[in-house]
């Protein structure tokens, strides 16, 4: 009897709630206008296989700000040069944040992330560190050997893969070797030294891990939709970033301890962001004289 009531309860009732939930009146009588969506679709369906074309007509009948629900997801779409002008230079602090993809959320990464960490200290910090260390004229001409060195060895491997493929017809995976090439690059300059090797198992491990990160990153999610079901992982989306994460840190922290003990033994001669960045953590716990 009691298992009646339950299935009862999350079959009939559930719904109606959710159903009543969604379809009452907001309590901020000043939200954009937009079309009504369906109980808990949102406007999804009504975007169409074209999405930005759908949007830029929504303009003509609900004018430059047109609100509209992804799912349980409440979304500002800005049709106008003059509003995103509006918004981003007088409202700038209320919209600087990015929404976070669950798959981005797996072990917290992106609270370290430049690119989806929330506006606050750390973040201002890392991007004065950042602007100061990386992207200056100075520290970019500086790093021209290396960025060389990086498009030569991805040419030799390129070539040496097609010398090795004479009289198949297999292709050449050149997307790949730009990939691992600009994996070294970023190793170089934060390790001082090549991430990865196309004719290691290291190197292909570390490539595949990445390459399945991005693509997991990018994939469609619907607990990106509907929050509510982000503990439920429907698609196994976080429990695959999970596990491919946990792998690229192990092989990031083994990196980055090399580096100490060739600090340490005095092998490293040229600073790098790493440095950079652990000159920055000691000055931290370094007690106020």
């Amino acid at each position: 009897m009691e298992w009646n009531f339950v299935i009862f309860s999350c079959t009939i009732l559930l719904p109606i709630l959710m159903f009543i939930l969604y379809t009452r009146k907001p309590n901020h009588k000043s939200l954009p206008p937009g079309p009504h969506g369906l109980p808990l679709f949102g406007n999804i369906f009504q975007l169409g296989t074209s999405p930005h074309k759908t949007m830029a007509e929504l303009k003509h009948k609900y004018g430059p700000t047109v609100w509209l629900k992804m799912g349980s997801v409440n979304s500002m779409v800005i049709l106008s040069a003059d509003i995103a002008n509006e918004f981003f230079k007088n409202h700038d602090l209320s919209f600087i944040d990015r929404s976070v993809f669950d798959a981005n959320r797996s072990k917290n990464y992106y609270k370290g992330s430049l690119g989806l960490a929330p506006y606050g200290v750390y973040w201002r910090v890392m991007r004065r560190i950042c602007t100061v260390e990386m992207f200056v004229n100075k520290r970019i001409n500086e790093t021209v050997s290396i960025r060389r060195k990086c498009v030569d060895n991805m040419l030799l491997w390129i070539e040496k893969e097609a010398n090795s493929m004479q009289g198949r017809r297999n292709g050449i995976q050149v997307a790949r070797y730009i990939f691992l090439a600009s994996f070294n690059i970023i190793g170089n300059l934060m390790f001082s030294k090549d991430l990865v090797d196309p004719e290691s198992k290291e190197g292909s491990d570390f490539f595949n891990i990445m390459k399945r990160m991005m693509e997991l990153g990018s994939q469609p999610n619907i607990s990106d939709l509907l929050p509510w079901l982000r503990w439920f992982d429907l698609q196994g989306i976080r429990r695959k970033m999970d596990r491919d994460l946990g792998k690229a840190l192990d092989i990031a922290t083994t990196f980055m301890k090399e580096h100490i003990e060739e600090h340490k033994a005095g092998k490293q001669k040229s600073k790098d962001f790493l440095d950079v960045l652990l000159e920055f953590e000691g000055s931290k716990n370094e007690p106020a004289k």
